[in-house]
């Protein structure tokens, strides 16, 4: 049965995305060396590196099936391929960057990963194992293709998304343009780019600006839209359909909120033009964010103890199921946080949290926190920075609309500016990369 994987790379530093099987196998087989062999044809030559027919046949067959399960209907076979050759192209360049780089990803991070992909689904790694064996995918080209995958956001959260610094000012700023208007629309987007090089002469912009028209000729007179994006677009998420899914406006480019505004579903923008190339949008949905913002928080107070190479798991849980058991003999709470724990930013006020808002803490403490009731202490909670006992004093319900108003611009200013960077810094690897194309070589 084919099936979707969820991808958590939490364990990676990188946060919760849908895994979609990626295009290209990074692994290249190797057959014994006999007189009998037949050598495999290099269809693309990168910097120093060949992509082999092979390699593009397999990455073709899985973009297929990636296709085929979102019903998204395929392109022509040579558009499809040539389209595919691109993105491993991609791909190529920003692995070898990181290898140029220093920049490694060891085993148990891979494995991290796939146990979370795993957990996503609700199965165990080994049935996550059969499942892809049954859909004709090698767990060991799987696993070194996580390992691309996590290669790959590191790379762009080291040498883009670090670099990002939004101001208190450019909030303040970005706020006073706001007032007055309706809190911000999410909208479900779909995306087709068609990227100009780095200083393009003036064919290479018409050439690019005649793509463009066509696809959104081929839009209008009624081809899918998901097919069009699969067959021009040059942005990572072709081979998806070009779906980006929910955006809140303030998060995009000021020249695609203004174009989608006024866009129901189903509508497609004119051309757009950017630095990066020739742009078209679908609005798929849009919703509004109305109405205050009303969490739930929490005060608590916590105990933590450490492990390290002295401190072992056992013995740091140990040592806080002796203290539970005083507190449950009426020992306090306080007294005992400021002599026992740990954590000294919190120990020193009784190990007084403040009041915590979702979110605030990691999942684990926080899993723990809400199945607590007022003045009620967790059993000893197990996560990263340690071993901790919990309790809670009291819950309220806040109005956090400006908080969040707050964090929102912020988000929104990051977004903005880490989209348009990983875009110029993507252009810029593959404008400086060595290729030769050999698809169509006898």
């Amino acid at each position: 049965m084919k099936m979707v994987l969820r991808c958590a790379l939490a364990a990676a530093g990188l946060g919760a995305i849908l895994f979609v099987p990626a295009i290209a196998f990074s692994q290249q087989s190797t057959a014994p060396a006999t007189s009998a062999v037949v050598l495999d044809r290099v269809v693309a030559v990168v910097n120093d590196e060949a992509i082999t027919r092979h390699e593009l046949d397999e990455a073709v067959k899985s973009v297929t099936a990636q296709l085929q399960r979102q019903n998204t209907p395929l392109p022509p076979p040579d558009v499809l391929e040539k389209q595919v050759l691109e993105r491993l192209i991609f791909t190529r360049v920003q692995l070898q960057e990181a290898k140029e780089t220093g920049l490694t990803v060891d085993d148990a991070a891979v494995e991290k990963a796939i146990t979370r992909i795993a957990e996503g689904n609700n199965i165990s790694v080994t049935q996550l194992q059969e499942s892809l064996q049954k859909e004709g995918v090698d767990f060991a080209k799987f696993r070194e293709q996580i390992r691309d995958e996590i290669t790959m956001a590191r790379l762009r959260e080291r040498d883009v998304d670090d670099k990002i610094f939004i101001s208190d000012n450019e909030v303040d700023n970005f706020l006073k343009a706001r007032q007055g208007k309706d809190n911000a629309e999410e909208f479900n987007l779909s995306h087709i780019l068609i990227r100009i090089p780095e200083q393009a002469s003036p064919e290479q912009v018409q050439r690019a600006g005649e793509r463009a028209e066509e696809a959104l000729k081929q839009i209008n007179n009624g081809t899918d839209f998901r097919q069009v994006a699969a067959s021009f677009s040059d942005a990572p998420d072709a081979t998806q359909g070009g779906a980006l899914g929910w955006r809140e406006s303030d998060q995009l480019p000021t020249m695609f909120s203004e174009a989608i505004a006024s866009l129901q579903p189903g509508q497609v923008t004119e051309i757009l033009r950017s630095p990066n190339g020739f742009h078209i949008l679908r609005v798929n949905d849009r919703r509004g964010q109305n109405g205050p913002i009303i969490v739930q928080q929490t005060h608590a107070r916590h105990i933590l103890v450490k492990t390290n190479e002295i401190v072992s798991e056992e013995e740091a849980k140990d040592r806080l199921l002796k203290i539970k058991e005083r507190l449950d003999q009426g020992a306090d709470f306080a007294e005992l946080a400021r002599l026992q724990s740990e954590d000294v930013a919190s120990a020193a006020r009784g190990g007084d949290l403040g009041w915590l808002s979702p979110g605030d803490t990691v999942p684990e403490f926080e899993k723990a926190m809400e199945s607590l009731k007022p003045g009620e202490i967790s059993a000893p909670v197990r996560t990263q920075f340690g071993w901790h006992l919990i309790q809670v004093l009291e819950r309220r319900d806040a109005d956090m609309t400006k908080e969040q108003q707050r964090f929102r611009a912020r988000m929104a200013l990051r977004t903005q500016k880490a989209d348009e960077a990983f875009q110029n810094w993507l252009r810029e690897l593959r404008d400086k990369a060595y290729v030769e194309y050999h698809l169509n070589d006898k």
